[in-house]
């Protein structure tokens, strides 16, 4: 158990290092960490491998939405110097 939390703790550390612009990009990270995030609680709630694979597929699916749901609108691009501006997300 203590390694699955060590590993949790450490994705959530590393999330927060990533650049997020895009939805696609959000999805995929809102799916990575529910994913962590179930099977480490369905290994806790149940006493077979079954339940953290159950958990990891909740969680995945549970994530990638709300990366989609909450991601912005519009992103941000730079240009050859640099320069931001806002464009639609892909």
């Amino acid at each position: 158990m203590k390694p699955a939390i060590a590993l949790l703790s450490l994705t959530l550390l590393l999330a927060g290092c990533v650049n997020t612009e895009s939805q696609r990009d959000r999805m995929l990270i809102g799916a990575g960490l529910g994913a962590a995030t179930g099977a480490t609680i369905g290994a806790a709630a149940g006493s077979t491998g079954g339940a953290a694979l159950a958990g990891a597929a909740l969680g995945a699916i549970g994530g990638g939405l709300i990366g989609v749901v909450t991601s912005p609108r519009n992103c941000i691009a730079r240009d050859p110097e640099g320069t931001p501006y806002t464009v639609p997300c892909p």
